[in-house]
């Protein structure tokens, strides 16, 4: 039995070979090419060939018409796959820039179809994230990233949000009801930081600022204990001036 694996094996690898190179032939050539050119581009013998291509058309790495074979759907999604996790990873290193340089958590959230999505946190053992105890999506009201992502919809959908995730105690400081948290988003105008003391979670004050690219509605945060209150405001401050730098390196989209 095991011989038999050890024989499979060659011959499993050799297969995704020759097919790697045939996507690579048919790489080069955009507007597709027949099979004959394709084997031969990729010095793999015809029959064989066609089995593989056969293969990697079901599979839809490539796609065939009018005789000949062009790269299919799946190598696309492989491609923007990619190049998302790209962005991911840009998004991840520039949120560890900021922790590392002010020395705090730092948050990046995004309001997307209706909700308040957390799409990244970068913090240290020495200076934790606050620790989600009450889900985020529901308590936009209380914290930070969610006041300051409410203060940049309209009318119509911040009332929208507030109808589907209503006003309620979080903690004895939380914003007492949906009038008052109206007032207070009204007052402090769509680009203006936001400030919640204990809103949240006891013990934890935390700033947001607004991140303005095209119609996406974003915003980073960040945290620190309640005894170190004095230094929110002239880091988040750091965090906005900073800013401005960082939005054309990370290119933030709603699709990351």
């Amino acid at each position: 039995m095991a011989g038999a694996t050890n024989a499979t094996a060659p011959t499993l690898i050799s297969s995704v070979q020759r097919a790697l190179r045939l996507l690579e032939a048919a790489g080069a050539h955009p507007d597709g090419a027949p099979a004959k050119l394709l084997a031969r581009a990729a010095g793999i013998p015809l029959p064989t060939a066609y089995h593989l291509l056969r293969t990697l058309t079901h599979g839809d790495y490539l796609r065939r018409q009018n005789g000949v074979y062009a790269l299919g759907n799946a190598i696309e999604r492989l491609v923007s796959g990619g190049s998302l996790q790209n962005r991911r990873s840009t998004l991840e290193e520039s949120l560890a820039h900021w922790r590392d340089a002010i020395g705090v958590p730092v948050y990046f959230a995004v309001y997307r179809e209706g909700e308040i999505d957390i799409v990244a946190v970068s913090d240290t053992p020495y200076a934790p994230a606050v620790a989600e105890w009450a889900d985020f999506r529901e308590t936009g009201h209380a914290h930070a990233l969610g006041q300051c992502l409410l203060a940049q919809l309209d009318e119509s959908a911040r009332r929208d949000h507030l109808d589907r995730h209503p006003v309620q105690p979080v903690t004895p400081h939380t914003v007492r009801d949906r009038g008052a948290l109206l007032e207070r988003l009204a007052s402090r105008g769509s680009m203006a930081p936001v400030v919640e003391r204990q809103e949240y979670a006891l013990g934890t004050v935390c700033a947001a600022i607004p991140i303005t690219t095209g119609p996406v509605v974003a915003t980073m945060a960040i945290s620190l204990p309640l005894h170190q209150e004095a230094r929110l405001l002239p880091a988040v401050e750091q965090l906005r001036n900073g800013i401005g730098g960082l939005l054309g390196s990370l290119a933030f989209s709603i699709s990351i």
